[in-house]
C-alpha cells in the first residue's frame, strides 16, 4: 500500500472506531464474517500463520475482502495496543473504506482479478476439486 493510502485508511479507520462501526478481536471478527455483518477485514501482517489461514478461509467462503496492513497499523489507528484484526460493519463507512482500498488486491474474499468459485453456487465442493463420485 502507498503511504497516501495508509494515511487515509488510518484516519478513516479511527473515525469508524469512534462511530462504533468496528469489531475487534480474532473470535469476534470471525463471528462477524460468518454472520455476514462484516463488510471487510483488516489483518496485521505480523499475524500468526494459523490466524492468517483462519481469516483467509473464513473470508473466502463468505466472500468478504481481507486486506493486510503493516505491523501495528490497526493498534495505532484505533489507539488500542495489541489489536491485530478488525472488521468494519456493512454500511456507508465500509463503502468509503472500500473506495480507499479500491486499488489494493485483497488477500482473499471478493477479488475481481481471480476466478474463484462462488461458495453459494449449486456446484458441490467435490466438483470444484475435480472429484467424481463412484457408484
Amino acid at each position: 500500500m502507498t503511504q497516501d493510502t495508509l494515511q487515509r485508511l488510518k484516519g478513516f479507520l479511527g473515525l469508524c472506531g469512534r462511530a462504533g462501526q468496528i469489531t475487534l478481536g480474532q473470535d469476534a471478527c470471525v463471528d462477524a464474517v460468518r454472520t455476514e455483518t462484516a463488510a471487510l477485514v483488516l489483518m496485521d501482517e505480523s499475524s500468526a500463520p494459523t490466524t492468517r489461514k483462519r481469516f483467509s478461509d473464513s473470508c473466502a467462503s463468505h466472500r468478504v475482502p481481507l486486506y493486510e496492513v503493516p505491523k501495528g497499523f490497526i493498534a495505532q489507528a484505533l489507539g488500542k495496543d495489541g489489536r491485530m484484526t478488525v472488521t468494519v460493519g456493512r454500511g456507508r463507512m465500509a463503502q468509503k473504506l472500500a473506495e480507499i482500498l479500491k486499488d489494493e488486491v485483497p488477500l482473499s474474499g471478493m477479488d475481481a482479478h481471480r476466478n474463484e468459485p462462488d461458495p453459494h453456487s449449486q456446484i458441490s465442493n467435490a466438483e470444484h476439486a475435480g472429484v467424481q463420485a463412484v457408484q
